[in-house]
């Protein structure tokens, strides 16, 4: 097991890819599915005997720099891996072209979830496929957020750190090696996040789901990736409940300090007292609360009577749906039309586009900025404001709190900077090949950048539909995807020559 470990990373995870092929074909054998079952079982086979043979020809490969390695197995990861992705789902669906299913795969490995297809169109072991893949994502996320960009200062962490960004990978020396980071603590947050989604699977399947349907959302709210059977909550059978459990799991992409015991000192005040969980239960509450109001100013003025079930319906759909969409899942509440309607709000797409690039916590499956930077320039703020009131005063919560209202907040600044530098080029570049509206051009480039991919069904007037774009904007929508997913310093960091001597 040892020489496992010891292959370099690419060839590990093309390894678990091709093991996870088995697992579709046998539910797709279980159903009588047997056309799909062999579209997933012969790939299987193949990528299995290829792996074997990568593995044999790498074994003794030693890498001096394993920090820089694994860092580029990263952005290979989800640039190349989907290739071998997606041939069974290319083999399942005969009626589409290879480069959708490279898109399909590519949304589900980043979380995105945008997808190509109608839901019917889809078989269910292709559905379980896809939520698979964005599970499998999901937890490539947690793992090799902690093993290999805190150390290197990228992903959020350098904002707390006082080594340069992406230059942490010397200090890494003094510590274990990026591969035994990545088996520790891959070791230690598996049975974690298996045990969350089985747990949740388990309460949606009890509340009425069919037994696929339940696990597709299990895995889908997990991985904050939103792929659905059914295109949605709305049509599951677990209604209300299932809904209220899917809310409670979603906390779980407002910060790490909820699955990662090292970061709760405290115990359960860590969970009260950490800054994102915080900043999103209360950006969550204050919008429900203020959609409500709207409407209830309205109705004092108009004399319009109030209906006392129409209005908790509201409140219950405006909560949901504000919570998955900032923690770019996109789930969307049965009452969230309630809701519009109740408030009066004539574009919500703008709400939901904005939460989508706030994101959820840093090492989490979520997208978009994150939290973490948004509290970071606000804690600046708040600095700054005191010192036009007593110039002379000095900022407390000692020396690490003073760093990160200082160069934490000017990390903050600089990725915002990057984040709407890259949200300008893909606009223009979704304009100038796809040849569409500024306002299509611009949901769709926050929702592959914020990996927030139903928000292309949502946040306009009328669904986009992906499929019918050109091959170059699906290459566009690809590089949107990777980039968001792993963020545009961690891309400079490899740039850097330093980073490469």
């Amino acid at each position: 097991m040892s020489r496992f470990y010891d292959l370099p990373f690419i060839v590990i995870l093309m390894g678990i890819g091709a093991a996870a092929m088995m697992v579709p074909a046998v539910y797709a054998s279980v159903v009588n599915d047997n056309e799909t079952a062999r579209a997933f079982f012969y790939p299987s086979v193949l990528f299995s005997m290829l792996f074997g043979m990568v593995a044999l020809a790498t074994a003794n490969i030693r890498i001096r720099r394993q920090g820089r390695s694994h860092l580029i197995s990263i952005v290979a990861c989800y640039a190349v891996l989907p290739v071998m992705l997606a041939v069974p789902f290319s083999e399942a669906v005969p009626d589409t072209t290879f480069l959708n299913a490279y898109v399909e795969m590519v949304s589900s490995l980043t979380t995105t979830g945008a997808t190509l297809f109608a839901p019917e169109r889809l078989p269910d072991a292709v559905h379980f496929w896809r939520a698979m893949v964005g599970w499998m994502g999901g937890f490539f996320v947690w793992v090799t957020a902690i093993a290999i960009m805190a150390p290197l200062n990228l992903g959020g962490f350098e904002l707390t750190s006082a080594a340069e960004i992406g230059q942490g990978a010397r200090e890494s020396r003094r510590t274990a090696e990026p591969s035994e980071r990545i088996r520790r603590v891959g070791a230690r947050l598996f049975p974690v996040y298996l045990g969350l989604t089985v747990a949740l699977w388990i309460a949606l399947v009890v509340s009425g789901d069919r037994a696929i349907v339940g696990l597709v959302h299990s895995m889908s709210t997990l991985s904050t990736s939103g792929i659905s059977v059914l295109g949605g909550l709305e049509p599951a059978g677990s209604g209300y409940v299932g809904e209220f459990i899917v809310f409670l799991f979603l906390i779980f992409a407002l910060s790490r300090v909820t699955f990662v015991s090292e970061e709760r000192p405290d115990g359960v005040r860590s969970l009260w007292n950490d800054p994102e969980i915080r900043l999103g239960l209360a950006i969550t509450g204050t919008l429900a609360v203020l959609l409500f109001l709207r409407h209830w100013v309205v109705s004092f003025e108009d004399g319009t009577e109030l209906r006392v079930l129409e209005g908790l319906r509201s409140v219950w759909g405006a909560l949901f749906t504000v919570l998955s969409f900032l923690t770019t899942t996109g789930f969307v509440a049965a009452d969230w039309d309630t809701a519009q309607l109740w408030s009066g709000v004539s574009s919500p797409g703008v709400l939901l586009v904005g939460l989508a690039v706030f994101g959820g916590g840093v090492a989490t499956t979520a997208g978009g900025v994150k939290l973490l930077r948004v509290f970071s320039l606000y804690q600046h703020g708040l600095r700054e404001m005191e010192k036009l009131v007593h110039p002379r005063s000095v900022g407390g919560s000692g020396r690490h709190g003073r760093r990160f209202r200082r160069q934490g907040a000017y990390a903050a600044w600089v990725f915002f900077m990057l984040f709407a530098i890259s949200i300008a080029l893909v606009v223009g570049a979704f304009t100038l090949v796809g040849r569409m509206g500024f306002e299509e051009a611009m949901i769709l480039t926050i929702a592959t950048l914020s990996t927030t991919g139903p928000l292309t069904a949502v946040a306009g007037g009328e669904p986009i539909d992906l499929a019918a774009y050109s091959e170059a904007t699906k290459g566009i929508m690809c590089a949107a995807m990777i980039l968001g997913r792993l963020e545009a310093l961690a891309i400079i960091a490899l740039l850097n020559p330093e980073f490469w001597r």
